[in-house]
């Protein structure tokens, strides 16, 4: 894995969101045709629509992952992060080497809606011991505001994460 937690330590995703990791897993994230990598600008009307998430890996794999989506600036900027995180999506069960579609959503997509600012959203990806059988997994949310990408998946359903991207999206929906 070529892929260095430096940006992520730089960007205070380490830290604020997630713990230091090795990742172990890539995946791709586009939005429409314009693919998003770490410290990426995106366009408030480009991420309405949920991305396409792609797990690289061999299909034939029968290991899961969990896809977690969060803003950690809520309300409004990093200093100031009364709701962190805002939860924007969990989807489960995604198989390696597959896009997210195979998996399960636990909680549906909702584009980035800053209220101002400059917000960061995280794209973390959890290697998850096992199935989460049909119905479960709402354990892990209690609701999208003041979510815990920590503590979601510290839960017995994920394991350590293995990868993560992020991005800036400007405040204004103009």
């Amino acid at each position: 894995m070529g892929r260095s937690v430096e940006p992520l330590v730089v960007g205070r995703v380490i830290g604020d969101v997630l713990d230091r990791f090795v990742p172990s897993i890539e995946f791709s994230v586009h939005y429409g045709t314009k693919q998003v990598a770490n410290g990426c600008d995106i366009k408030l009307s480009a991420a309405a629509d949920k991305p396409l998430i792609q797990l690289l890996g061999p299909p034939v794999s029968s290991t899961l992952y969990t896809l977690v989506m969060v803003d950690p600036d809520m309300p409004q900027v990093p200093s100031e992060p009364r709701l962190r995180e805002w939860l924007h999506c969990i989807v489960v069960d995604v198989p390696e080497g597959h896009d997210a579609t195979k998996g399960r959503e636990l909680v549906s997509y909702m584009g980035p809606q800053p209220p101002a600012g400059i917000h960061r959203y995280i794209l973390a990806v959890f290697k998850q011991e096992g199935a989460i059988l049909e119905g479960g997994g709402s354990e892990l949310v209690e609701g999208r505001a003041n979510f815990s990408t920590r503590h979601c998946c510290s839960k017995p359903a994920g394991a350590s994460c293995c990868c993560s991207v992020f991005q800036f999206t400007e405040g204004t929906s103009n």
